[in-house]
């Protein structure tokens, strides 16, 4: 099987791959877009971009549920050690990577802030990378535009997931640029539609990437699927 892609809302997903399920930044219980509830997803790994409460909401509950082990920088890994009973928790930092049975996850640069929901500090923020067998998933996660996306890209992107929603992460018109910058075969859009400051048209979105890059956009609701097909 191919790898498949669920996005839950915001910026929630799941990657089926090598017959294991990778969670990213699971925040479902209290989500006004997510079609499912924290009870209801499973997960061997769970990877965590960064602090903010939209983004760490449900890690726990679910690692503590299924026995998920839990990717994230090392302040992010220590807090839910520490604070919240995770057994199986690996801090790491920006640039290194994490050996998987399905491929590699390695942590990339992102620029945004990382506060966790109790105010203590969330380390640095970051986006995945997910080199597979199946091929290379870059998720920008929450950030601004950065000329270093032109790196990431260089190591050969199949699926790019980038923000969208603006005020909070870079907007369409940035994410354009990014899509220059990376280079990827395929594109999906992600924070976005969630509450009212982010709201955004998708499928203009859509078209703007058609007419400027030579990447193919991806759209789909919140529950929808995303096959990684080389």
């Amino acid at each position: 099987m191919s790898t498949e892609l669920t996005w839950f809302g915001h910026g929630t997903w799941s990657i089926k791959t090598g017959g294991l399920t990778l969670l990213l930044d699971p925040f479902l219980d209290d989500s006004p877009s997510a079609p499912i509830g924290a009870s209801d997803v499973d997960a061997d790994y769970i990877l965590v971009s960064h602090g903010h409460f939209d983004h760490v909401a449900d890690v726990a509950s679910i690692a503590n549920r299924t026995n998920a082990t839990v990717l994230a920088n090392f302040e992010i890994a220590e807090w839910f050690s520490k604070n919240h009973g995770v057994e199986n928790a690996i801090g790491m930092n920006l640039g290194g990577k994490v050996e998987l049975p399905c491929g590699q996850a390695r942590m990339t640069l992102a620029h945004h802030s990382s506060q966790l929901p109790d105010g203590a500090y969330g380390g640095n923020p970051a986006g995945f990378l997910l080199q597979l067998s199946d091929g290379n998933i870059y998720f920008a996660c929450d950030t601004a535009l950065f000329l270093d996306m032109q790196l990431i890209g260089t190591r050969g992107i199949d699926l790019a997931v980038l923000p969208i929603g603006d005020l909070f992460t870079m907007g369409p018109e940035e994410s354009i640029e990014a899509i220059k910058l990376i280079g990827p075969r395929k594109v999906a859009p992600a924070h976005y539609n969630t509450w009212p400051p982010i709201e955004q048209d998708a499928e203009e979105w859509a078209a703007r990437v058609r007419q400027k890059t030579s990447a193919e956009p991806i759209v789909v609701n919140p529950g929808g699927k995303i096959s990684l097909e080389l």
